[in-house]
């Protein structure tokens, strides 16, 4: 097998695994801080009950995302030496600042958060949440930075040696891809922890254990489900389907299955892309939809891939045009799974509705099946480079690591990550099992806490 293809096999399952963690964490982040400010208020008792329970299971995730991120980095030295080399000197200044200003500062209140509430008091603990919060999302915008740049250079220049460095600080921090690719970013997050908290809610009022906070978990996760799912295809997602359109026209064509250009171009509900006939299989679309999305203009022409050099379109159509199809599939499914789930909520109907708690049970793994599908369409989508336009994947592998080195390496790679896996589901199995309140029930509600949980009121 060629080297280059092990390479980013390789990269590609060491990151995808890595992200199924910070996604939750910057999710939980901003959802720990909702749950502590709402129990600052008098009789708030059960919501740092079920913030403590957050916290622990944020911990658990926030140091598996740590032992799987650093692995990631010294790849690119292993096996992107290349890549490195020509563009360390920009993307050397986000990654390090991630680790100074985000990493540091995340984790250091992070175990105030978890070992320090009883010396704060409730109100700097709730500080120490908001900068955990912080934190994460600094963190998510450097890393989201990196990846911006390699989508849409700017802020760099190129030096007689071929090396690429940093010419305008502001140039690459106000990069015009970064800011929606950023907000789609971590709006997805909030959408992969609000089902998590809803679908553990939902599991104990079914199970009729914990079911004061289990109340507090549905209701906190519909809300911010309903709100997240909304933003994240208006304007965060139209907007950075119209940066790809801007920027990455070819992608564009390549993810719509758009083989040939046209005006009034329908939009592609299902259908298999075929690249030796150049066409679309049994295609279901939306007339000039797509036309009207990317240029607000129903006759408005899209250009196809026919438009374009063939040695620049993505280099595997098919995985690119059906990982963003079931990205927006279940990004459609997930709002209106939130707003049915929000209307019950609405009308008091739903911790008393078994049919819709099992829905957010069963929904748990889909935000980190689409999350995935996400990240898979932007990074095939830049294919057939690394740095959009400049520097070729090729031309960025390190010449001297062989196929089968790469190939030992990824196998060992497996192999640690299935242990880390069967470590994490104990974990939170562990602390599942233990619940978020000590006396493992909700009848024991103290006069005057939260009374209106406690009636199963709205």
């Amino acid at each position: 097998m060629d080297a280059l293809i092990i390479h980013r096999l390789h990269f590609a399952y060491t990151v995808t695994f890595h992200y199924l963690f910070p996604q939750l964490t910057m999710g939980l982040a901003l959802l720990i801080v909702v749950l502590k400010t709402a129990a600052l208020r008098p009789g708030g008792e059960y919501y740092n009950r079920a913030a403590r329970f957050w916290i622990k299971i944020f911990a658990v995730s926030f140091a598996m995302g740590v032992v799987t991120g650093i692995p990631m980095e010294f790849q690119f030295g292993t096996n992107w030496a290349r890549f490195s080399k020509a563009s360390g000197g920009v993307i050397g200044q986000t990654l390090a600042m991630e680790g100074v200003f985000a990493f540091f500062l995340e984790s250091t209140f992070l175990g105030l958060l978890l070992w320090g509430e009883q010396r704060l008091g409730p109100r700097r603990h709730w500080l120490a949440a908001f900068l955990v919060f912080l934190g994460s999302w600094i963190s998510g915008f450097f890393i989201i930075a990196t990846n911006a740049w390699m989508q849409h250079p700017t802020g760099y220049s190129t030096q007689p040696d071929g090396r690429i460095v940093l010419a305008d600080f502001w140039g690459l921090l106000l990069n015009p891809w970064l800011i929606w690719q950023y907000l789609h970013n971590m709006i997805a997050a909030v959408v992969t922890g609000s089902f998590v908290m809803a679908s553990v809610g939902a599991f104990y009022l079914l199970g009729k254990r914990h079911e004061t906070c289990a109340r507090i978990f549905v209701r906190t996760g519909v809300i911010a489900g309903v709100i997240a799912c909304l933003l994240l295809l208006f304007p965060t997602g139209d907007q950075q389907g119209r940066n790809i359109a801007a920027y990455q026209p070819v992608t564009l064509a390549a993810m719509e299955g758009l083989f040939h250009t046209a005006r009034g171009a329908p939009l592609v509900v299902v259908g298999q892309p075929d690249t030796d006939k150049l066409m679309l299989d049994n295609p279901l679309v939306v007339p000039k939809m797509l036309s009207f999305l990317t240029y607000r203009r129903w006759t408005a022409e899209v250009k196809g891939l026919d438009q374009f050099p063939r040695d620049s379109w993505p280099d595997n159509i098919p995985l690119l045009y059906y990982s963003y199809h079931i990205m927006v599939g279940l990004g459609t499914i997930f709002i209106a799974v939130m707003l049915l789930a929000g209307l019950l909520l609405w009308r008091g109907a739903l911790y008393r509705s078994p049919a819709m708690l099992w829905i957010l049970i069963l929904s748990l793994p889909f935000p980190f099946i689409a999350t995935t599908a996400g990240w898979i369409t932007a990074e095939l989508g830049r294919q057939p480079w690394l740095v959009y336009g400049i520097l070729r994947t090729a031309d960025g592998t390190s010449a001297s690591v062989s196929a089968g080195s790469g190939l030992f390496t990824l196998i060992g790679f497996m192999g640690m990550y299935t242990i880390l896996s069967i470590l994490f589901l104990f974990l939170v199995y562990r602390e599942l099992e233990h619940g978020p309140e000590p006396d493992g029930g909700a009848g024991d509600l103290v006069a005057g806490e939260a009374p209106s949980l406690a009636k199963g009121g709205r």
